[in-house]
């Protein structure tokens, strides 16, 4: 289980333009990398055209965004253009990048549970180090959670949050 604090695992994969993407070419910048269950689902769909709506602001905070599901590349595309995101989403149809960040599991409620991709966002810093890790994610107001979190950090002069804060 990846922890604030740890290297973050490098990966690779396809965007929705046939664009493949590391995690290395994000190095010297701060990125959120988040994994969602799949488009054109509600939750989901909710979830990145928030931010979507509040993407300038991350980016004022010197954030890049990447999303991570395992739907296929033309799936992302569609899913890209149809809501206008403006950022990369990676298609991991083999699971190996979300298997990698733990992504993956048994999820649900009470006596109905199934097992797939988890909403779990991580923070990586600009050194590939994990800064902060979202494991409750709320898919109408994820950038907001984003953006308390730093607000948080930027008052309390710390250099990251425990995972307890997070969960």
């Amino acid at each position: 289980m990846l922890l604030v604090g740890n290297q973050a695992p490098e990966f690779s994969g396809v965007d929705g333009r046939g664009q493949v993407i590391r995690l290395s070419d994000f190095r010297g910048r701060k990125l959120i990398l988040f994994f969602y269950p799949g488009d054109f689902t509600l939750f989901c769909t909710m979830e990145v055209c928030n931010l979507r709506d509040h993407y300038s602001e991350l980016k004022e905070q010197g954030f890049e965004l990447l999303g991570v599901s395992a739907n296929s590349i033309s799936s992302h595309k569609e899913f890209t253009d149809k809501h206008r995101l403006p950022f990369q989403l990676l298609s991991d149809l083999k699971k190996e990048v979300i298997q990698q960040y733990g992504a993956w599991g048994r999820k649900g409620f009470w006596k109905f549970f199934s097992f797939g991709v988890r909403r779990v966002t991580f923070v990586i810093d600009e050194f590939g180090i994990i800064s902060y890790i979202i494991r409750n994610v709320k898919s109408s107001s994820h950038a907001e959670q984003l953006m308390k979190i730093f607000k948080r950090d930027v008052r309390e002069k710390s250099p990251g949050l425990s995972n307890e804060l997070l969960h």
